[in-house]
C-alpha cells in the first residue's frame, strides 16, 4: 500500500494546496500553463511545500511526455539517454517533453553542463527542484536559461486543509471515525511540511484503525506517538545526579557554604573534574548571566585550569569558582530569553527572514529584493538605528527582560533609550 502522502498527491491545480503567488488565479505560472507554453524553470523551497507535486501537475495539465531523474542516483549517461528520448519525441512531432530533476543542486557541474544544449534548443522543458539556493548550487549558464520560482512554506489554514482533505478523500481514512480535536501538535511537528504532516497523520491514525470506534486526535496523543524520549544514562546511580543537583541549587541560592560542601561530596565520591567543570560553566550562564558577565569567564577558566592540573590541586580551583559563582548577583534573564524564543519557534515554525535582513551576494537575490532598505547601524549616530529585525508576525515581541541588578539596570536604560515605542521596555 502506498503511503498516505503519495495517495493524496494532487493531480490537478484545483487540488494543489498553497503557492497562490505562482498558481493562483492570474498568477504567472498558471498563466503559462493555461497558454500551454512554459519556460524551463527551477522550483526553490523547503521540503514538503509541493515542488515535485507541482511539476507532476504541470506535466499532466499540459499532456506532455514526462521524464524524471533524481540527482542522487543519475549520472551524465542517464541525462544523455533522456535527452535522446526527448529528441525522438520531437522527431515524431509530439509535444515538447518535460524533464523533472529532483534535488538538482546535487548535480555536479559536468552533469548540469550536459543539460545546457537541450534546454537551449528547446528539446525539452526542464523543471528542477531544490531545497538549496540556486544562486549557489546551479551553474550560471543553466541558471540564465531558467526562471526561478520560490515556493513558500504552507500556512496554518492550508495545512489544516491538507488534513481535512485526507480525512474526507483517502480510501482508508474516510472509513474511520476520526475526530481532530486539536491541531497544534500536528502542525508543530510537521513544521510547514505537508508530506511530513500526512506521515504523522498516518502514524497517529494507524494505531487504532477502527471503522466504528471514534478516534479523538489530541495534542497529547500526537506527542506520545511522535516524540522520541531520550533516556539519560546514569552510570553511578541516582545519587550522582542528586548531589550534582544540590550543588547547582546551592550556587543558585547564593549559599557558598552548601555549594562547597556538595562540591566536596562530589570530589570525595570520585566525580570527574570535567563533569564538575561543565556544571560550573552551565550555572554561570543560566543562574548568573548578565548580572555578572565575568562569572562565565571565571567558570570557563576554572574548568580549563582544573583539567590542566588535575586532582588533588584541581579541588582548590573548583572551590574558588564555586564560591565566586555562589556569591555573585543572580539573573536568569538570558536563560529565560532563549527558552521563550525556542517556545515561539516551536509554535510559529519557520517564519521568513525579513527581506531587508537577507544576504544578497547574487543578482537573483538582489532581484528578489534581498537586503533592500537595510540600514547599516554604524552609519547612524551612536551606532544605532531603530529598524525591525524580527519576522513581521513577531513584531514588538520581547524575549529578553533585564532583571533588577546593577549591571542589568544599565542595560535596561540603554534598551529603553534605543527601542522606545517599539519594545515595551
Amino acid at each position: 500500500m502506498k503511503p498516505l502522502a503519495e495517495r493524496m498527491r494532487p493531480t490537478s491545480l484545483d487540488d494543489y494546496v498553497g503557492q497562490k503567488h505562482l498558481v493562483g488565479e492570474g498568477a504567472v505560472l498558471r498563466q503559462a500553463i493555461t497558454s500551454g507554453h512554459i519556460p524551463s524553470f527551477i522550483l526553490w523551497g523547503q521540503p514538503g511545500v509541493g515542488k515535485t507535486t507541482l511539476a507532476s501537475v504541470i506535466a499532466s495539465q499540459l499532456d506532455r511526455p514526462f521524464f524524471t531523474l533524481s540527482a542522487i542516483n543519475s549520472g551524465v549517461k542517464d541525462i544523455r539517454e533522456t535527452i535522446a528520448k526527448a529528441e525522438k519525441q520531437r522527431f515524431f512531432d509530439r509535444p515538447n517533453p518535460v524533464l523533472f530533476i529532483d534535488e538538482i543542486h546535487r548535480f555536479s557541474k559536468s552533469q548540469q553542463d550536459a543539460l545546457l544544449g537541450a534546454v537551449e534548443k528547446g528539446t525539452l522543458t526542464l523543471i528542477g527542484a531544490t531545497t538549496e539556493n540556486p544562486s549557489f548550487e546551479v551553474i550560471p549558464a543553466l541558471l540564465s536559461r531558467c526562471q526561478i520560482y520560490t515556493l513558500q512554506p504552507l500556512e496554518k489554514e492550508e495545512l489544516i486543509g491538507v488534513v481535512n482533505r485526507a480525512l474526507a478523500k483517502d480510501i482508508f481514512l474516510r472509513k474511520q471515525s476520526i475526530d481532530i480535536q486539536e491541531y497544534d501538535a500536528l502542525l508543530r511537528y510537521a513544521g510547514g511540511d505537508a508530506r511530513k504532516l500526512l506521515n504523522i497523520l498516518e502514524l497517529v491514525t494507524s494505531s487504532n484503525p477502527s471503522e466504528t470506534d471514534s478516534q479523538p486526535i489530541t495534542n497529547t496523543r500526537v506527542q506520545e506517538m511522535v516524540q522520541q524520549n531520550n533516556l539519560r544514562y546514569d552510570k553511578t546511580g541516582d545519587q550522582h545526579y542528586d548531589i550534582a543537583s544540590a550543588f547547582i541549587k546551592s550556587i543558585r541560592g547564593s549559599d557558598p557554604n552548601a555549594a562547597v560542601y556538595w562540591l566536596a561530596r562530589m570530589i570525595e565520591g570520585g566525580e570527574e573534574v570535567s563533569f564538575i567543570g561543565r556544571r560550573l560553566v552551565i550555572s554561570a550562564a543560566e543562574d548568573i548571566g548578565l548580572a555578572n558577565p565575568n562569572a562565565l569567564l571565571m567558570a570557563q577558566t576554572a574548568f580549563s585550569a582544573a583539567l590542566a592540573v588535575g586532582l588533588p590541586e584541581a579541588r582548590i580551583i573548583l572551590s574558588q569558582a564555586t564560591v565566586y559563582l555562589a556569591t555573585s548577583p543572580k539573573s536568569n534573564a538570558t536563560y529565560q530569553a532563549i527558552n521563550k524564543a525556542q517556545a515561539i519557534v516551536r509554535e510559529t515554525g519557520n517564519l521568513p527572514v525579513p527581506l531587508h535582513l537577507r544576504n544578497a551576494p547574487t543578482k537573483l537575490m538582489k532581484e528578489l529584493d534581498y537586503g533592500a532598505d537595510y540600514q547599516y547601524a554604524h552609519d547612524y549616530p551612536g551606532n544605532f538605528v531603530a529598524q525591525p529585525h524580527l519576522p513581521e508576525k513577531l513584531k514588538g515581541q520581547t524575549l529578553y527582560q533585564p532583571q533588577n541588578n546593577a549591571t542589568e539596570r544599565k542595560i535596561l536604560d540603554r534598551l529603553k533609550d534605543w527601542w522606545k515605542g517599539i519594545y515595551p521596555y
